[in-house]
């Protein structure tokens, strides 16, 4: 089986998990951070509060050079995103949302309001997932079993879906986190501290977070469960359908 593995791995991660082959961990990680956003998602999250930070300080102090700042790094990478096959509607949200923390940031006068929209997205992003692990449809889950097409079939896994469940909780640490740092420094009105803290606590935490959750993921799984592309759905006997045993073992 591990010859097998190690000769397959690429082939199958590179074509979405459709050989018979069964991806190593490492394969599935990279897959699985891809799935989730990857880098990308990441400068968008992060650019744009360190540019708001620099035009500010650099200003003069000023809310609008510092909004005129992230506005436009947030359009040169929705631009860039555009060109290499991003959705428009994501491009859209994310430059909306640095215009609209801008848009608050000079509404109130505090330039450090500009970080309190992203205050509250991660305070109810937190609060959703651990609605989602309560109702037994936990979000990591739901996204990586859509963006993969798998339909419910994950949720029909009771290994899988006790596995999501467990890995989404590191996803709410990650939310917990960045409130614990971001609430104190808003409330100090530390806008340099709070665009540094916007960057650290963003690709580096995210990675983190895919990385730890992976592992809880693999963990939590049995060992002959072949992963999260291959859900065992029970047939109408009762019997698991799907894992190595399906894949042609």
């Amino acid at each position: 089986m591990r010859d097998r593995q190690t000769g397959r791995a690429r082939t199958a991660a590179e074509s979405g998990g459709q050989e018979s082959g069964v991806p190593e961990p490492g394969a599935e990680r990279d897959s699985l951070m891809r799935l989730l956003g990857g880098r990308t998602s990441a400068l968008d999250a992060s650019l744009p509060p360190v540019l708001f930070g620099l035009g500010w300080y650099l200003g003069g102090e000023s809310i609008a050079a510092g909004g005129a700042a992230a506005v436009a790094v947030g359009a040169v990478l929705g631009g860039w995103r555009l060109r290499d096959g991003a959705r428009p509607l994501a491009v859209l949200v994310s430059l909306l949302a640095v215009l609209l923390g801008a848009v608050i940031a000079l509404y109130t006068g505090n330039a450090a309001d500009f970080f309190l929209a992203r205050l509250v997205t991660n305070a109810v992003s937190a609060l959703m997932w651990m609605v989602s692990i309560a109702a037994r449809w936990p979000l990591l889950g739901v996204v990586v079993g859509t963006l993969l097409g798998q339909g419910r079939s994950w949720r029909r896994d009771p290994a899988l879906l006790r596995a999501y469940s467990l890995a989404s909780w590191v996803w709410v640490g990650q939310y917990v986190v960045r409130l614990l740092v971001f609430i104190p420094l808003w409330l100090g009105g530390a806008v340099l501290a709070l665009s540094a803290a916007q960057a650290i606590l963003t690709w580096p935490l995210v990675a983190v977070c895919i990385a730890v959750s992976w592992w809880v993921l693999r963990r939590a799984l049995p060992a002959d469960h072949a992963g999260i592309r291959h859900p065992r759905v029970p047939d109408e006997s009762g019997a698991a359908v799907g894992g190595r045993a399906a894949d042609g073992e």
